[in-house]
């Protein structure tokens, strides 16, 4: 197939949409498809380049808080892209698929879009994450002005695809995984000097609203065995100098840096335990890649989120912004240590359901159906 992803931003790989496109888009040619993208940035062999909008210092802040960069659209590159594709994938509801799927409607090029953008994203960044009638206007607002003129919309999870049914969504929705890569294996490594003589909490994530890293780091300072742990908040955002300074009532100083896909996987090899306490997630592939390497899990329950999905007993899992418990989870176990590793190689078989192989399969034949489906008519 010769497929078309339209995504604002490819090439800095720093948000959970714009590395699943990546990846995606990777996998996807090494199926034997032709893949081209839309995108913003430099133009290459595989990509038509379009410009990157501007905004006011406050609209800029909302949306590279997302760590995100919306295109302008541009009519021409999208009619040479749909002339050359079979089948045209939209990932976010911007401005530039917007206006690209005018264009792919009106020449009759078949297309699906996939639900990456949660509509806690945006409403935690203005401070209103936890009102339902903000939330609900966004979702509304998504299916109103693009997604109600899709059949097939693909969903990371079964959490998202039962939100969409709840708020009026008509298409036919194809719950697929954005997959783990083949390199997250299960695998434990010698810890690194200064990681060593250390009970290493990891949290993979933006520093934003949602992801309340804040939690972790409360119940870090609450728990019994607080002097042997050392907190590591691998990400970058805009909460970064907050949480720099909440880290200051840790005995031992946090580790808080963005980490490059390479030493990050080598992180996860010696880290002792994973926590991931957000209050929104569609899925969560920063948590799916830590428990693939071997590392227990420990996930906030949050009706908002569809991580607890992958917990596989309850002591994966502690109520949503619950920093005592949290601390309860961790110091249990940090005193179990055979039950952690026992749960490590659970938990590493567990992923082999969640792989990229199987996605893109699934994701193929969402593509051959939507091609299929609009050739009949």
């Amino acid at each position: 197939m010769k497929i078309v992803l339209v995504i604002d931003q490819f090439d800095d790989a720093n948000n959970g949409t714009t590395i699943s496109a990546r990846r995606f888009a990777s996998a996807l040619k090494a199926h034997g498809n032709e893949v081209r993208v839309i995108a913003t940035g430099k133009p290459t062999d595989y990509k038509y380049a379009v410009r990157q909008m501007r905004f006011l210092p406050i609209v800029e802040h909302l949306i590279t808080s997302q760590g995100m960069r919306l295109a302008i659209p541009n009519k021409h590159v999208f009619e040479k892209a749909a002339a050359w594709a079979d089948v045209v994938h939209f990932m976010m509801p911007s401005p530039l698929a917007i206006m690209g799927l005018k264009h792919v409607e009106r020449l009759g090029i078949p297309h699906t879009a996939a639900f990456h953008c949660q509509p806690e994203n945006i409403t935690f960044t203005l401070h209103m994450g936890n009102s339902k009638r903000a939330n609900d206007f966004v979702y509304n607002r998504f299916r109103d002005t693009f997604f109600n003129r899709f059949t097939h919309i693909h969903c990371p999870s079964h959490m998202i695809a039962n939100q969409l049914k709840e708020h009026g969504y008509t298409a036919q929705l194809h719950v697929i995984s954005n997959g783990i890569s083949p390199q997250y294996v299960y695998g434990r490594s010698p810890k690194e000097d200064w990681m060593s003589g250390m009970f290493n909490v990891l949290m993979v994530g933006r520093y934003a609203g949602e992801k309340r890293q804040d939690v972790l780091i409360d119940a870090c300072a609450e728990c019994r065995h607080k002097d042997e742990i050392q907190v590591i908040l691998a990400g970058k955002g805009p909460l970064e100098r907050k949480y720099r300074k909440l880290c200051q009532k840790l005995p031992n100083p946090a580790v808080m840096e963005f980490f490059e896909p390479a030493r990050l996987l080598e992180i996860l090899h010696m880290a002792d335990l994973y926590v991931h306490t957000s209050d929104a997630e569609i899925e969560a592939m920063s948590c799916m890649e830590a428990f693939a390497c071997g590392l227990v899990p420990v996930i906030a329950d949050s009706p908002r989120s569809a991580t607890p999905q992958f917990a596989l007993d309850d002591r994966s899992l502690f109520p949503a912004g619950d920093s005592a418990a949290l601390a309860e989870k961790i110091d249990w176990w940090i005193e179990h240590p055979r039950e952690r590793e026992e749960m490590g190689r659970r938990y590493g078989e567990s992923a082999r359901q969640y792989a990229l192989e199987r996605s893109i399969e699934q994701t193929e034949d969402m593509f051959r159906q939507a091609i299929h489906e609009l050739n009949r008519r």
